[in-house]
């Protein structure tokens, strides 16, 4: 007998044989997915970086392309009005803004394509000239360019300096651009403007950058008061007093600047020639109204020189004896206790009055009506009084010596009393353009303007000072009290400091 055995059933795999190969294609399908869009991403943020990186430098260019017309509108242009062959009237509209020629924006440019609408074809030179260039990168070069479009322009005949002055506002855009790989192209846009600004906007302003250009001490101050309502008092504010270096204030708590103090310097503490502190200030001074940080020093523009020069000859004005005749439009009259008071009456308030070192002596009497007195020196002497009858009454003083330098002293009040009742400090104005030395002293009506930019101004005395001064330094160390008027401001006009403000930028391409 047979005996069968149970054989194991084998399963058939036949419908699954290409399993492996399908997953397998699907894993290289994957992989490749992954490093396609790892080499993507890599190529994305290498352009990225490269972007970024030329459009900075773009960035550059065409900031060098604004800050070289700027430089050139600052510092070598000369604008409409000032310059003979480039007269504003007949040839520009400065009504409309921007200001138009030839029914047109005036116009410089150096970007290709455009063109320059400017009546006077070197002005036109000079920029293409100056606003355009390349700039040189690691691997590449960044071209720029400049555009400027007048927005305003007008003229004004300026306080001391003796002439015209023109103030514009200039709208600048420098373009700079990359070609190539990761070509930029970045425009940036500036306003460039001058205003004119009071000569007079602090009580006391000193242009020297250095250690105690300006100083009060011994109980100096500060306040004001309006010269059109005397009646009104005085304000323990508005006092404000500036500097381009550093204000050395020291004394007891009787010195204060009722006001603010202005300088481009910045701290408080010592100051040394290689650290320029903004205040040094020691006891119980103070500035009320605290610090007012300037963005660039104050340029104040030098006063005209005195042409025809005075004569150096003396002129002696004395309480007795009559009117010299070296002096013009002088009356006297008849003696009182002695003294003979001498009135001096030009025929308009144009006239000149030319003398030379003229000295008040000791106990004279001077009166003074409006004129401008041009003078080589002034000196007065042993309680000599100067009397403001009308004005204004404006000195210009040459301060020269025989060989032609300056004077140490060529204005030399602190012998007499200045006497100008109406308080009004524009009808006696002191101007002076030389470094010499000016001293003044103080008195119960002692109003006066002084403008002496590059001189040592001292108020002496612990008196009145009514109205302001401006100085190369300016030092109140015997206690005199200044008393700023608010009037000044919008009078007396000059040139201000060229500003930048409204700064933006962008990409163009």
């Amino acid at each position: 007998m047979t005996t069968m055995r149970n054989q194991p059933t084998r399963r058939s795999w036949s419908g699954e044989d290409g399993i492996a190969l399908v997953l397998a294609m699907f894993m290289v399908l994957i992989v490749s997915l992954l490093g396609a869009s790892l080499a993507t991403l890599g190529r994305t943020e290498t352009m990225s970086s490269l972007n970024y990186k030329t459009m900075s430098q773009a960035r550059y260019a065409a900031e060098s392309g604004l800050h070289s017309a700027a430089n050139h509108l600052i510092h070598t242009y000369v604008p409409p009005g000032t310059d003979a062959g480039d007269p504003i009237p007949g040839v520009y509209v400065t009504s409309k803004s921007p200001v138009l020629y030839n029914n047109a924006p005036v116009v410089l440019t150096t970007v290709a394509g455009e063109a320059s609408n400017y009546p006077v074809d070197a002005k036109v030179d000079a920029f293409e000239a100056a606003s355009h260039g390349t700039l040189e990168m690691s691997t590449t070069k960044a071209s720029y360019s400049a555009t400027a479009r007048l927005l305003s322009m007008r003229q004004f005949d300026d306080a001391y300096s003796g002439g015209k002055v023109t103030i514009q506002t200039w709208e600048i855009t420098g373009i700079g651009t990359i070609d190539g790989a990761g070509a930029a192209a970045v425009q940036v846009s500036a306003i460039i403007e001058t205003q004119a600004v009071p000569a007079f906007r602090y009580a006391a302003f000193a242009t020297k950058n250095g250690c105690a250009s300006l100083m009060f001490a011994g109980g100096g101050t500060t306040d004001s008061y309006s010269s059109t309502n005397v009646a009104g008092g005085f304000s323990n504010s508005d006092g404000d007093v500036g500097t381009n270096g550093n204000l050395d204030e020291n004394g007891g708590p009787g010195t204060v600047v009722n006001g603010t103090l202005s300088t481009p310097r910045g701290g408080v503490g010592t100051c040394t020639a290689n650290n320029v502190t903004a205040l040094t200030i020691s006891g119980k001074a103070t500035v009320k109204e605290g610090l007012v940080k300037l963005p660039q020093e104050v340029k104040l523009k030098t006063p005209a020189a005195i042409s025809p020069a005075p004569p150096l000859t003396d002129v002696d004005l004395k309480k007795t004896g009559g009117c010299p005749a070296l002096a013009p439009y002088c009356t006297a009259a008849a003696p009182v206790s002695g003294v003979t008071a001498l009135t001096i009456t030009p025929p308009t308030a144009s006239t000149v009055v030319s003398m030379g070192d003229v000295t008040i002596s000791a106990g004279a009497v001077i009166h003074l009506n409006a004129g401008i007195y041009e003078v080589n020196s002034l000196k007065a002497v042993g309680n000599a009084d100067l009397h403001i009858d009308s004005g204004p009454v404006i000195f210009r003083v040459a301060g020269k010596a025989d060989d032609g330098s300056e004077l140490d002293i060529p204005i030399d009040l602190s012998g007499g009393t200045i006497l100008n009742p109406t308080l009004i400090p524009k009808n006696l104005q002191f101007v002076y353009g030389g470094s010499g030395q000016i001293k003044v002293n103080g008195g119960n009506s002692t109003a006066t303007l002084i403008y002496a930019p590059n001189a040592t101004v001292s108020l002496l005395g612990s008196s009145h000072f009514y109205g302001a001064v401006v100085g190369g330094s300016v030092k109140d160390t015997g206690g005199a009290h200044v008393h700023y008027d608010r009037d000044l401001g919008g009078w007396a006009l000059t040139e201000g400091n060229h500003t930048m403000t409204s700064f933006s930028w962008s990409s163009t391409n």
